[in-house]
């Protein structure tokens, strides 16, 4: 049987230094796990432009249709500001997941207890929180036409248009279920039903769907809503499934409930290829940082955790990512922190390759 084949798009910004650490812990794998994969790497977004003129060469997208997973750092950076839209590097990733047809985007929001007093709720809010955000990725308002600036009258108009078939809420949907179907079978839908008429779409596919799922409790809520009881009590969910805008700004909401942008991870996954394993690509939610790029002063703990799920979600590998993800929580409780999860003067933060060898520490100690 081949090994779990997996491409490596370090590209932009701290990208290639928080890559550094995941090639460290993949080579772990092989050396005290006996897990080898075959991994390959490739440019994306400005590092990509500045070699081919295109944030995505059409190479490395033949690449990532091919292999059984995506591993990305980030793109972009101010160098590239005054690009044309069309080949700013974000196109690169944006071109990924539309091709890729990535329509499931996972976004946990996990607040680890080292790190509780980091948020800025009160501690015992957000201490123990685990919940995930299904957000639609390929869809919506986002994507929806007619969309551009136009003139009318004497004004210019801009125009997006929001709009969603039922088949992509449908999968959407089946994907957000099948996960709360794995942890709590509890699922919160996020809409707007009380003025958009693709959310009353979009609610009345979620509860057609809901009766193959009988086991899962779903419940309905606008999405002003949502934001207001993630903030007042987050624990109260376990997943959310909503569209491509609200998920857009009820992920980030939840990603600060947790106090690090450094700390989470994300999945896209499409449709089942030939293997039966979903197309995937897995990202930390963070940017390029353009300013602690090539200091060492990047957290590498959100792409690590974003290995992690590649090994439960691709790679059927749920009691290696437990490893893993325990080696994380075993440093940060150890009190070994990056700048970004430091709150206090006078302590000397750990660089980039020091958290990484921390986690590899905490693995080996997990043998």
């Amino acid at each position: 049987m081949p090994n779990p084949s997996l491409l490596i798009l370090p590209g932009d910004g701290i990208g290639p230094e928080v890559m550094a650490e995941v090639r460290k812990i993949i080579d772990w794998f092989e050396a005290k796990r006996g897990i080898a994969f075959d991994v390959s790497e490739d440019l994306v977004g400005g590092c990509a432009y500045d070699k081919h003129g295109t944030p995505l060469h059409d190479d490395t997208m033949a690449r990532a249709q091919e292999v059984d997973a995506v591993l990305l750092g980030a793109v972009g950076g101010p160098k590239y500001d005054n690009l044309d839209f069309s080949v700013k590097p974000e196109r690169g990733l944006l071109r990924l997941r539309k091709e890729m047809d990535l329509f499931s985007n996972l976004r946990p929001a996990q607040c680890f207890d080292a790190l509780a007093d980091f948020s800025s709720l009160k501690k015992d809010v957000v201490a123990g929180l685990d919940i995930m955000i299904v957000r639609e990725l390929t869809s919506g308002v986002y994507f929806g036409e007619p969309r551009g600036i136009f003139e009318e009258g004497n004004e210019r108009v801009g125009i997006n248009t929001q709009r969603y078939t039922e088949s992509e809420i449908d999968r959407v949907a089946r994907s957000a279920f099948d996960l709360a179907m794995k942890r709590g079978k509890k699922l919160c839908s996020m809409e707007k039903a009380n003025v958009m008429e693709s959310g009353i779409l979009w609610r009345e596919v979620v509860t057609e769907v809901g009766k193959d799922y009988p086991e899962v409790e779903l419940s309905h809520m606008y999405a002003d809503a949502g934001a207001m009881q993630l903030t007042r009590w987050p624990k109260q969910f376990d997943v959310i499934v909503t569209d491509n805008l609200f998920g857009d700004l009820l992920s980030d909401l939840a990603a600060m409930l947790t106090g690090s942008l450094g700390m989470l991870p994300s999945a896209s996954l499409g449709a089942p290829m030939n293997n039966g394993r979903p197309k995937a690509l897995y990202e930390p939610v963070h940017g390029s940082a353009p300013d602690i790029a090539g200091q060492g002063k990047a957290n590498p703990c959100a792409c690590i955790l974003s290995f992690a799920m590649a090994l439960r979600y691709s790679f059927d590998m749920g009691d290696e990512a437990d490893r893993l993800e325990k080696a994380v929580n075993d440093v940060l409780a150890s009190g070994v922190r990056t700048a970004d999860l430091l709150n206090e003067d006078g302590i000397t933060p750990a660089s980039t390759t020091e958290m990484g060898d921390a986690v590899i520490k905490a693995l080996d100690a997990s043998l």
